[in-house]
């Protein structure tokens, strides 16, 4: 997909985040993430937006400007923004947002094509990645927002990418969303449970962002456990 075509994706989907996060009260609460609090969460959102424009600046302009200078540092930000007010964190996460936006805007068409060292992947792939992290971190507020909200195409694009993503080692398993003509498979699926159900409960399973109670394991038994995934 055109990178700045799905760049309207992001617009939106930063736009529901912070109409969530307009209705919180308490950032110091703790969100569904294991030791990171709802402040947590909005501190990333900033910080990983900086992150995204720091990637586009150097495919930009040829100049190496990684995502974040170490991973402390990473760490280091999100810990020093967590515990400001939620106005502060609310505006920080717009403006960090409309940085990112003009630096997609200033990308001159061929620079889309620019390899990441740090990602190994291309420019055109960061819209992506930004969209997923803002979507996948919503439902992280713990504050209504659910993987039932993500659209088909967004949970579709999450499923694949974790399968593709997968390690060698991931418990093995074929995977069919509802409605979807071929299964996807990780590792050896000649012997693997076929696991079925809504592609956005697949998804949000594979994510560790659902308990995957609404999914099917044939033949019958347990769902195997979650491969590994950021």
């Amino acid at each position: 997909m055109d990178p700045l075509v799905l760049m309207t994706d992001v617009d939106a989907a930063t736009d529901r985040l912070l109409a969530t996060a307009d209705g919180l009260t308490d950032v110091t609460a703790p969100s569904p993430l294991p030791g990171w609090t709802v402040g947590h969460v909005l501190s990333h959102v900033a910080r990983n937006a900086d992150a995204y424009t720091n990637l586009l600046t150097w495919a930009r302009t040829g100049v190496e400007t990684p995502a974040y200078p170490s991973p402390e540092a990473r760490t280091a930000g999100i810990e020093a923004g967590a515990g400001r007010p939620l106005a502060e964190q609310i505006e920080d996460i717009r403006t960090a947002h409309e940085r990112f936006a003009d630096a997609a805007a200033a990308m001159p068409a061929e620079s889309w094509a620019f390899h990441l060292p740090s990602t190994g992947q291309s420019a055109a792939a960061v819209p992506w990645a930004r969209l997923r992290e803002v979507e996948v971190h919503h439902v992280d507020l713990g504050a209504g927002y659910t993987p039932a909200d993500w659209s088909d195409a967004f949970a579709l694009r999450l499923l694949r990418e974790i399968v593709t993503g997968a390690a060698p080692d991931a418990p093995a398993m074929v995977l069919r969303p509802h409605g979807l003509e071929h299964p996807l498979t990780i590792g050896d699926g000649a012997t693997a449970p076929v696991i079925g159900g809504p592609t956005r409960a697949l998804a949000a399973w594979l994510a560790g962002r659902g308990d995957g109670g609404d999914l099917t394991v044939a033949p019958d038994g347990e769902l195997p456990a979650v491969p590994k995934w950021k």
